[in-house]
Formats: C-alpha cells, sequence, structure tokens
C-alpha cells in the first residue's frame, strides 16, 4: 500500500502577521486568507528493510536512517524528522520495519505561501491516513503548529496550518492559549471568480528566512514598540474590511485594502520590503494595479496585486521586466485530502 496526502498553499489577503504570538496572545489576532490550487504532497511507502528513506522531490534531497526513534535533529530535513518524532511520541505506532516518506511542495521554500507549514500538514496527514490516527481538523493543526513552534522551535504564526487543514476562504481569529476559531465565508461564486481573475500572483525568484523578519516582530510586541503595535492592530482591523467587501461583492475596494495592509505591514518589522520589491511594487501600481502585497513574512518570495476591470495584461506585461514569473492559480474549496492505493 501507499499512503498519499496533499495539502493547498495559501495567499493571505489580510491580518497577516496578526497570529504571531505574543501580539495574537495579549491583543487577538484576525487573518484572512484563502487556499489555491499549488500543494504540499506526501506519500509513505512500508518498507521492511528497518530504514527510513527521505524522498524530497522537489529540492532534490534524500537521506537514509535506521528506523530508531527519535531520529536527530542535525539540520537535515528537520521538518519531516520532527513530525516522524512528535508521532512516535503521541502514538507510539511507527513500525521498526521502516518505511520511505516522498515530498513533494508547488513552490519553493520561503516563498510566502506557507510551505513549510503546509508540508507539515500534508505529511501529517499522510501519517494518519496510514496509521488511521484520531485526529480531527483542529486536532491536525494544533499538533502541526505544535511541531514547527514548539519541537522545533521555528519562528512563525499559526495561520499556516490551520488554512492548509480547513481550506476554502476564511476568517480566523487567534486568541491566547493556543484558541483558534475559523470562520469559512460563503462568498457568492461570481465574487470569487472576479477577485481570482484580477489577482495576479507573480513570484520575484527570491526566497527569505521568515523566521528573522518575524523574530523582530515579536520582540517589538515584547518591547511595546507602539509604531509596530499600533501597525498590527491596524492589519487587524484590515482583515474585518477585507470580510466585509467579500461578503458584499464589493470586490474592487479590495486593491485599496490592500495598499492599505501593505503600508502598516512595513512598520511591523524591519526586511519587510527593499528596494527591489518597492520598485515592482511602483511598476504594478502604475500599470494599473490598484494595490497589492508581499506574501507572508516579507523580505522576497511571492507579491499579489489586484488588478481591476481588464488591467491585469498591462501588469503581467510590466511585472515581466524583473524577471521574476507570474503564478496561475485557482482558488480551491478544501483542505488537505489522503487517500491510499
Amino acid at each position: 500500500m501507499i499512503y498519499r496526502s496533499k495539502a493547498p498553499l495559501r495567499i493571505g489577503l489580510a491580518g497577516g502577521g496578526t497570529d504571531v504570538s505574543p501580539y495574537s496572545d495579549l491583543y487577538g489576532g484576525a487573518i484572512l486568507n484563502a487556499t489555491i490550487s499549488l500543494y504540499a504532497r506526501a506519500s509513505i511507502e512500508p518498507l521492511q528493510n528497518g530504514q527510513i528513506i527521505f524522498e524530497c522531490a522537489d529540492r532534490r534531497e534524500s537521506a537514509v536512517y535506521d528506523a530508531v526513534y527519535p531520529l536527530p535533529l542535525d539540520g537535515k530535513l528537520d521538518i519531516l524528522k520532527g513530525v516522524i518524532n512528535r508521532v512516535q511520541k503521541d502514538y507510539g505506532t511507527l513500525p521498526a520495519t521502516g518505511f520511505k516518506l516522498t515530498t513533494f511542495v508547488d513552490a519553493p521554500a520561503g516563498s510566502g505561501l506557507g510551505t513549510s507549514s503546509t508540508l507539515v500538514v500534508a505529511v501529517l496527514g499522510a501519517f494518519a491516513e496510514w496509521l488511521k490516527l484520531p485526529l480531527g481538523e483542529y486536532d491536525l493543526a494544533h499538533l502541526a503548529y505544535s511541531i514547527e513552534r514548539e519541537d522545533l522551535q521555528q519562528a512563525g504564526g499559526k495561520q499556516d496550518q490551520y488554512a492548509a487543514t480547513f481550506g476554502g476562504v476564511n476568517f480566523m481569529e487567534f486568541y491566547k492559549g493556543d484558541k483558534v476559531i475559523v470562520n469559512p465565508l460563503r462568498i457568492k461564486e461570481v465574487n470569487l471568480h472576479e477577485l481570482e481573475n484580477n489577482l495576479v500572483l507573480f513570484y520575484t525568484s527570491t526566497s527569505r528566512l521568515s523566521s528573522s523578519i518575524i523574530s523582530e516582530q515579536q520582540k517589538n510586541v515584547t518591547d511595546k514598540k507602539d509604531d509596530s503595535i499600533e501597525a498590527m492592530h491596524q492589519l487587524k482591523e484590515q482583515a474585518v474590511m477585507m470580510k466585509e467587501a467579500l461578503l458584499r461583492g464589493t470586490i474592487d475596494k479590495i486593491g485599496e485594502i490592500l495598499n492599505y495592509g501593505f503600508e502598516h505591514k512595513k512598520r511591523m518589522a524591519k526586511g519587510i520590503t527593499n528596494p527591489q520589491l518597492d520598485e515592482i511594487y511602483e511598476a504594478a501600481r502604475k500599470a494599473g494595479a490598484s494595490g497589492g502585497k508581499i506574501s507572508g513574512a516579507g523580505g522576497g518570495g511571492f507579491m499579489i496585486f489586484y488588478c481591476p476591470k481588464n488591467t491585469r495584461f498591462a501588469v503581467v506585461d510590466a511585472l515581466s521586466g524583473f524577471g521574476g514569473d507570474v503564478k496561475r492559480y485557482t482558488f480551491t474549496n478544501h483542505g488537505i485530502q489522503t487517500w491510499s492505493i
């Protein structure tokens, strides 16, 4: 048997950064995101040779370990080993006979679409399919979060794990004590089609280490830096504005709302933008985009631009001069899916 899973990546539309502790613990956070037709995929093949074989097909990385737990966290494929160690610790069901874990992610690491967290969700889903683990949606998302933030001590927020697990367009609320509420939005199909048509997803051909930006953001809250905290308050308000625009069908307001958030996001921490990203942003605006943002923590990776009416073609043409890549996608209404063959 082969046990498979796929979990969708996401576009963060509003509120980014307010899902990160300690801000969410102190003030409560709110984010609006939507999953798209780019995925993290995982497959598990049970073996009988006492080995654990890793095959990261998109990164052309592989490794082999003896099926002795816990696996060493030595800086090589630690995200995958972190999942395995936690599954063994919590459920004690991994066999000494071994298995092969193959993974593939449709976007580069550090690109701002939640790739690392979505991969954790996908791998957990494959193990849940294989071992019949009793994990509901909230359980799976929280376990993925706990592996990354607690076991592996990787800085970051909470939204990606929940987006990958639940899927669709969601307004998410974050509170102290790791309390998360996922509110699926019932958006008219015509409005979702229009948003999909007008929202250009552009890969800048750069990646970044989000943890350094997020760590500074966390420090700014801990140190009570008023400007940074006020920026996060405004981003939380942006999530409410975005929700209202989507539900009311005032889709062409979304560009202004994105621009509003981008201006405030730049105040959260250093490194969120840079001269190259600013040049790309201004070129898109000049070509007709009414607003946009850097996806994820910032510093590189994907950018999104809202292009009203038929301006997307001029915007795409303007972006072609920067050596990046416009990525085609569709919105998805499902989260993680698992199966076996």
